[in-house]
């Protein structure tokens, strides 16, 4: 397969993975530090295994540490937010993503990203928004803004990788992993979590299946994606956690939910196909 498909496949893959982390985090009735930190701990031991399978040395640079840092704030804020707003909050809150990965990087970087791109950004994030639009709520101040700042986190770690190799990708995770593991260690001593089979299988599914494997996928496919990219086909998350709502619940999206939807999944696909067919005038990553 084409190294673009595949990673446009693998991306999508992980995005929905990760949107079964709103359903599970509710189901846990711990602290958000506690959850953000065993989820990290198994998460980690899927990074770990994969790193071995492959042969990949670890890497402890300058790079790798920043990465991991505002990937483990990221963890942290994401798991923070969900427990005090809406999971629909959260996820619309964390997407703001693309959006700083192109004001860091005007501000920072000096890079310039081509129209197009700005264009699949803004309309990108106008769909989420109307997606989500009777969801969000003047309420749960402090949750909405701990997932703008997983949004800001998220697009740092994008930002802070780059274009490097399978082994840095990999060994950041590992450290985002390690770092939300040791935050949380202290307050799984202060609050006594409460073990039952169900929170235990949750904390599995949810460092396993919903954090583990999809950072090895999204390791794997940032090899062939840009960092606006990767963010923008993430986005395809919130498109999804509405979707398990609706199995699990009965609960049917309203007609802007629809509306948003189809804006997120028409831009995506528009914007992938133009730098698959445009790519010597894509846009430098960053």
């Amino acid at each position: 397969m084409n190294p673009k498909k595949k990673a446009i496949l693998q991306m999508l893959c992980c995005a929905a993975l990760w949107s079964t982390a709103g359903i599970f985090i509710k189901l846990v009735d711990w602290s958000p530090f506690v959850i953000a930190g065993w989820r990290s701990f198994f998460a980690g031991l899927v990074c770990l295994a994969y790193i071995r399978k492959e042969k990949l040395p670890f890497v402890w640079t300058r790079r790798t540490i920043l990465s991991g840092v505002a990937l483990a704030l990221t963890f942290s804020l994401f798991v923070a937010a969900n427990k005090l707003t809406s999971a629909a909050n959260a996820i619309v809150l964390q997407f703001t993503a693309p959006v700083f990965i192109v004001i860091f990087s005007v501000l920072f970087f000096k890079k310039r990203f081509r129209l197009a791109d700005i264009f699949a950004v803004l309309l990108t994030m106008a769909g989420i928004s109307l997606f989500f639009f009777d969801k969000l709520s003047a309420g749960h101040q402090l949750g909405n803004i701990l997932a703008l700042g997983a949004g800001a986190s998220f697009g740092c770690y994008y930002i802070s990788l780059g274009e490097s190799p399978e082994n840095e990708r990999m060994s950041s995770i590992l450290i985002a992993d390690a770092l939300t593991f040791l935050i949380g260690l202290p307050f799984t001593v202060i609050t006594h979590p409460v073990l039952t089979p169900v929170s235990v299988l949750v904390i599995l599914l949810l460092g396993i299946f919903q954090l583990g494997i999809p950072y090895v996928l999204l390791a794997k496919a940032a090899e062939h994606c840009p960092p606006l990219a990767c963010c923008l086909l993430g986005a395809v998350e919130p498109l999804l956690n509405p979707l398990w709502v609706l199995f699990l619940t009965g609960e049917v999206p309203g007609v802007c939910a629809l509306c948003g939807g189809a804006a997120v999944i028409v831009t995506i696909t528009l914007w992938s196909v133009w730098k698959y067919r445009h790519p010597e005038i894509a846009p430098a990553g960053v």
